[in-house]
């Protein structure tokens, strides 16, 4: 038995989650973002997916029921990936200077007043130490497990066939019955190998730095300096600026400086790429060098990386580009938890207990763990 599952996918942004779980038989009805450029992108890859272009913190439960096109027995999963930035490297709970923080506490509003049956919350593993504290994390946790199962800990992107070392906090919320985390499809617990940067990107026609592929979407790459174009020239695949003569330091890693190994780093073909972040077509930024050719990697370079396909179109700025895809959940993780989900909500509605109006669950658990192994 298949399950109808519909998606409001808050903090949209461009739609790395919604393609994801598109792509895994769930139908995005409804996406909230506040930036004008990743709502556009939403748009033209999602043309019939209502959007609301809304800073969260001004919308209510009734504006987002009504946006919400539903009919009888839809299973409605609300995903809830809010910007990472502000749980990055916090070992105690976000404070009042970062808005963002609590943006958590925004989409349990919409929990607590909607209580959809399923959903799904991807973040930086710091949110996993927040669990402990009196932090916006565990205030969610709390308040969802009085009426769905809970499932969460930390996972290997790489484990889901990402080629990227990225680690993240996913938490999973069931109303209809108790679920647990997907195992791994790729690396030592999976049917597959990781997958690496050249499975990714190796098929796409060389760029020069500053050039722009005209039959590629948004195969462009940013220009360099002189100076940087010297330094990419000087750094081997998988190198770094250690690799460089003492001519090229920059002035602030003189002086036996040996932190930041990372930047004006190059890609290595048979690995996984590190995280891309919103600075992942910089040169100077981190490990975003092309494996061998001189230059940064391009947004469609980058956007692979994601794994979003190369039909996904996207809006604004280079800049802009980067950020949005940086900011995304991966699209081949998104499936891959969709998949599970969707395998979920069919078993349940094949057994008949629980559905889409069944009873309030028990309390659940989600307490710290690590699933998957390691990139």
């Amino acid at each position: 038995m298949t399950a109808d599952v519909v998606l409001a996918d808050f903090f949209s942004g461009c739609g790395g989650t919604s393609r994801g779980f598109a792509d895994a038989g769930i139908a995005p009805a409804l996406a909230v973002d506040w930036d004008p450029d990743a709502t556009a992108t939403f748009r033209l890859n999602f043309p019939t997916t209502a959007v609301v272009e809304r800073d969260i913190h001004d919308l209510e439960g009734d504006e987002i029921q009504a946006a919400l096109p539903l009919s009888g027995e839809q299973i409605r999963l609300f995903a809830g990936c809010a910007p990472c930035q502000p749980f990055a490297g916090h070992r105690h709970a976000p404070t009042n200077g970062d808005g963002r923080s609590f943006l958590l506490l925004e989409f349990l509003r919409f929990v607590e007043s909607l209580n959809p049956e399923l959903i799904f919350v991807e973040n930086v593993p710091g949110m996993q130490r927040l669990i402990a504290s009196q932090g916006p994390l565990a205030e969610f946790v709390d308040e969802v497990s009085k009426t769905h199962h809970v499932v969460c800990g930390t996972i290997s992107s790489a484990d889901y066939g990402v080629p990227q070392t990225r680690r993240r906090f996913v938490l999973l919320a069931s109303r209809l019955g108790p679920i647990d985390l997907p195992p791994p499809t790729h690396g030592p617990g999976g049917e597959r190998p990781h997958t690496t940067v050249r499975d990714w990107i190796g098929d796409l026609p060389p760029l020069a730095a500053g050039q722009e592929d005209p039959d590629v979407s948004s195969h462009r790459a940013m220009r360099l300096s002189s100076l940087n174009l010297s330094r990419i020239r000087a750094t081997p695949e998988g190198g770094d600026r250690r690799d460089w003569p003492a001519r090229l330091w920059p002035d602030c890693h003189r002086g036996g400086f040996d932190g930041h190994t990372d930047v004006y780093g190059r890609l290595s073909w048979d690995k996984a790429a590190p995280t891309l972040t919103t600075k992942c077509i910089s040169y100077s930024n981190g490990r975003f060098g092309h494996p061998d050719q001189d230059r940064a990697l391009s947004v469609r370079e980058a956007a692979r990386l994601q794994t979003f396909p190369t039909e996904f179109k996207f809006f604004g700025s280079l800049a802009s580009q980067a950020r949005q895809i940086g900011n995304a959940v991966p699209v081949a993780l998104a499936r891959r938890f969709g998949h599970h989900l969707m395998e979920h909500a069919a078993q349940i509605a094949g057994t008949g207990t629980g559905g889409a109006h069944g009873p309030r669950a028990p309390r659940g658990d989600c307490t710290p763990e690590i699933t998957g192994q390691a990139a």
